[in-house]
């Protein structure tokens, strides 16, 4: 995984480094000068603006230039004020060829909070050094930045670099190891890699009954619910999805084909939902059902009592942010899955623009897994006995997922990750495992369709449904081509 710290706790990490401020700069604008070199396919009689402020990152950008100019690179280091008038000057002249092939942004990195009135781009690529000066380290805010094309950030990724609109401004971002030490960093990076490693595949044993999924979803309202959860689950690996939707007969329950309904009447529902539940191993409850003051108590009941990991979603979040007694009477592992409006409901207010403490502060107030859904979804989990607590940050998806029913799918994956083996597992292991599987939902939107073309629309939940196989697939790839030679 890659490290993810904030600008206070890279300037410890920073103030702890063996070696000294001077060997850090130098292999940080080294790593500026390869990339602005790899940006603009070559040095010779390329021209680069180079705007560099008076600290550690402008630093880093007067030392890029001393490499981009040996190698044959034509560079002009102004101050920061400067850069903008003249960055103000080509876009005045946009019939005129451009100044320069490149801009390096090393005005302000990490050290700025507020506007330093970039508010126009320059006219050619802008290859920022750490961070865009002008996007807040810890939030992503931009108060006006550049937006770069490459970023290079150094020692660790920064929470802006992640948090739009931060991750849209950095373009693609490079992590340079420059000798820091961020063994210690309490937040981290999912990638491919990771996530292939954490999702388990069945053992040579297996039987149907060994990755059992139990689901109470979908309504006479919502019936599409259930079914997405249902086979999200099946194609995450479950081998039996058994499910039930209050108020509809077993016959009229929507799901694949593969999956087994059951009664589940209106009114006392929770008692029958809860009958047998020690054969399953995983469970899922909220998506569909509806937030009426019975279904809220039933729902309430049925998280109480059951005994067996379990994923909390939709509906059923409402039904906790009314009776939240019901997360404290759980014993197996537990996770919520709000997006921003269903946070608020759980918590008493929307998640603040530190989304990492937010999801962090709500995991350890509500005593669970806290999967906070978002461009960049996090995950974390409540404090240890030691105070600390993790958060995984999971940025595969995109837009393409904003579609409805795409929160069943995801549910239904997670809890095919749960239903295998996480008995004697901690909770960090647990929501390794979670955020893998969310990992794993994202990059349905990144796979191939067409032609070898990845598509730009809207993505339906039954699509992403279907291409969770090939996006299985694609994370082994990734992990291989990354352990050979």
């Amino acid at each position: 995984m890659i490290p993810i710290v904030t600008p206070a706790e890279m300037a410890k990490i920073d103030a702890a480094a063996p070696e000294g401020t001077d060997v850090l700069v130098s292999r940080a604008g080294a790593a500026v000068a390869i990339e602005a070199r790899r940006m603009m396919g070559g040095t010779y009689g390329r021209r680069v603006l180079v705007a560099a402020g008076k600290g550690n990152n402008g630093a880093d950008g007067r030392v890029a230039a001393t490499a981009l100019e040996r190698w044959g690179v034509r560079c002009r280091i102004v101050m920061p004020t400067e850069a903008l008038e003249l960055v103000a000057a080509a876009n005045a002249a946009p019939g005129a060829s451009a100044p320069w092939d490149l801009v390096i942004d090393a005005a302000y990195g990490t050290g700025l909070r507020g506007s330093w009135g970039a508010d126009r781009p320059p006219p050619v690529p802008v290859l920022a050094a750490d961070i865009p000066s002008g996007i807040d380290a810890l939030t992503g805010e931009d108060y006006d930045c550049w937006p770069a094309t490459s970023t290079i950030t150094f020692g660790a990724f920064k929470p802006g670099l992640l948090l739009h609109p931060g991750a849209a401004a950095a373009g693609e971002v490079q992590l340079a190891p420059i000798g820091l030490d961020t063994s210690g960093a309490t937040s981290w990076l999912v990638t491919d890699a990771d996530a292939d490693a954490a999702l388990r595949g069945p053992e040579p044993t297996a039987h149907k009954w060994r990755r059992a999924v139990r689901v109470i979803a979908g309504s006479p309202q919502m019936r599409g619910a259930g079914h997405l959860v249902c086979a999200a689950a099946q194609q995450a690996g479950a081998g039996m999805v058994v499910i039930s939707s209050p108020g509809l007969r077993a016959a009229d329950v929507a799901r694949p084909a593969e999956a087994v309904a059951r009664d589940l009447r209106p009114g006392n529902w929770a008692e029958a939902s809860l009958e047998g539940i020690e054969r399953f191993d995983a469970a899922v409850i909220g998506p569909g059902i509806g937030t009426d003051p019975t279904a809220s108590a039933q729902i309430a009941r049925f998280i109480s009592e059951c005994p067996v990991p379990l994923v909390v979603d939709a509906d059923a979040l409402s039904a906790v942010g009314d009776h939240p007694e019901c997360l404290g009477a759980r014993t197996a592992p537990t996770v919520l899955t709000p997006h921003d409006g269903e946070f608020a409901r759980l918590t008493g207010g929307p998640p603040a623009a530190d989304r990492f403490d937010a999801v962090r502060q709500a995991a350890g107030a509500l005593g669970v897994i806290v999967l906070l859904k978002g461009p960049t979804t996090l995950v974390s989990v409540p404090p240890s006995e030691s105070g600390s607590s993790t958060v995984l940050a999971v940025t595969s998806g995109t837009e393409r997922l904003a579609t409805a029913g795409s929160g069943d799918v995801l549910s239904g994956v997670i809890a095919a990750v749960l239903s295998g083996e996480v008995a004697g597992l901690d909770l960090d292991n647990i929501s390794t495992g979670v955020a893998a599987a969310a990992h794993w939902h994202g990059r349905t939107a990144s796979i191939a369709t067409v032609g070898g073309v990845t598509g730009s629309m809207p993505l339906l939940a039954s699509a992403q449904v279907d291409l969770l196989e090939a996006a299985r697939a694609e994370l082994t790839d990734a992990s291989a081509d990354r352990k050979r030679p």
